[in-house]
């Protein structure tokens, strides 16, 4: 992180699940953002407006953290000399609440305890205020590793993927960024389909990406506390945004379809629609996978079908996959397919749908894969 007299430059990591790198590298490269795809996530480096902008525009990354200093640090009298020279004060209020997220791995400094304890004194000295621990604060993040210390502060605040529509929750909800990497390459220029919406997540972000309404447009953020904020330029930032949405005052004129047979999973996903401001945008039917039309003669499949968890019965759910196949075959050929499945060789045998893992990530802590391919057409069967 640094400053000159005009511009501030801050030294920033994007984190994102694991495999999903690339796909956030792409939508800070749509942003007019370079940046380096490593693992856990990208690392750029941003303007003022360009750390906003990642905030309010990223969708499948998790948090936007700040790199405020490197040094090395084997002993106690290090970390306090090098802490004592990092600008807290850029990014930490006087009289802020700061939680201190100490991580320690191969170093001769392994007490965590004991180094935020050197940090928050290094922080009282920038700042001049004794800061308390919360939840809910500043987040910093100190991590040591073969006693190499980095200190970063989070910018973003709550997780990215609380976009704050998602009030209502079906069974196993899937996250907003995880819908978000399994529409990665679909613009809202054609139709969208997911006959498994559960809270109608998928949807709602294909709606949002349609609109190419900024999904963290209704929300606030954590560069927004810090004492360097500019609130000029972040409302700037904030009209553009708006300014650049499409159908506005109307409804998305392509067709998103989200089905599901509980009817209260389609309420909830109702209920959220409204909330994000597309209830309009989404076609919602309480229905099974095998009253599935058609909406238009091209489009992609988007779902995150039931694991097995849900139904606990294998016979039902290898009766459910097999059916999910031949409607799709049937009523969508020609289609592109994306699907969220912990077992990819099993859906793919089942299913009868030519897929391949094209992405393997972790959702909620279970290995899983995105499954890419199409429906075969009419003349291939």
């Amino acid at each position: 992180m640094g400053v000159s007299s005009t511009v501030m430059t801050y030294d920033c990591f994007a984190i994102a699940a694991p495999g999903l790198e690339p796909l956030v590298a792409r939508e800070l490269d749509a942003l007019g953002i370079s940046g380096n795809a490593v693992t856990g996530g990208v690392t750029f480096h941003a303007t003022s407006e360009q750390l906003y902008l990642a905030n309010l525009w990223l969708r499948i990354a998790s948090r936007v953290i700040v790199r405020l200093a490197t040094f090395h640090a084997a002993e106690f009298h290090e970390l306090e000399r090098h802490a004592r020279r990092v600008p807290f004060e850029r990014v930490i209020a006087p009289g802020a609440a700061v939680d201190v997220h100490v991580s320690c791995r191969k170093s001769r400094l392994y007490h965590s305890d004991a180094v935020a304890e050197r940090i928050r004194r290094a922080m009282e000295r920038r700042t001049g205020s004794v800061v308390a621990a919360s939840d809910s604060g500043v987040l910093l993040i100190v991590r040591l590793s073969h006693d190499e210390c980095t200190i970063s502060v989070d910018s973003s605040g709550a997780l990215l993927h609380r976009r704050g529509y998602r009030l209502a929750t079906a069974k196993a909800p899937l996250r907003e960024t995880m819908a978000a990497a399994l529409l990665a390459g679909w613009d809202g220029g054609c139709a969208l389909v997911d006959p498994f919406c559960g809270s109608g997540t998928i949807a709602i972000e294909a709606a949002l990406i349609a609109r190419h309404r900024a999904p963290g447009i209704a929300r606030d953020f954590g560069f927004m506390r810090w004492p360097e904020f500019d609130g000029a330029l972040w409302a700037t930032v904030c009209s553009r945004a708006q300014a650049s949405e499409r159908f506005q005052g109307g409804t998305a004129s392509i067709p998103i379809v989200a089905a599901d047979r509980d009817g209260g999973g389609t309420q909830a996903a109702r209920d959220n629609a409204e909330r994000a401001g597309v209830g309009g945008d989404i076609d919602l039917r309480t229905q099974s996978i095998s009253e599935l039309e058609a909406p238009a003669s091209s489009g992609w499949l988007v779902t995150n079908p039931p694991w097995g968890v849900r139904l606990g019965d294998e016979a039902k759910l290898r009766d459910l996959y097999a059916r999910f196949g031949q409607v799709a075959r049937r009523r969508l050929p020609g289609w592109q397919v994306r699907v969220l499945a912990p077992e990819a060789s099993r859906l793919k045998q089942i299913s009868q749908l030519p897929l391949a893992p094209s992405i393997r990530t972790a959702n909620g802590g279970i290995p899983v894969a995105i499954l890419f391919g199409s429906v075969p057409k009419l003349t291939e069967l």
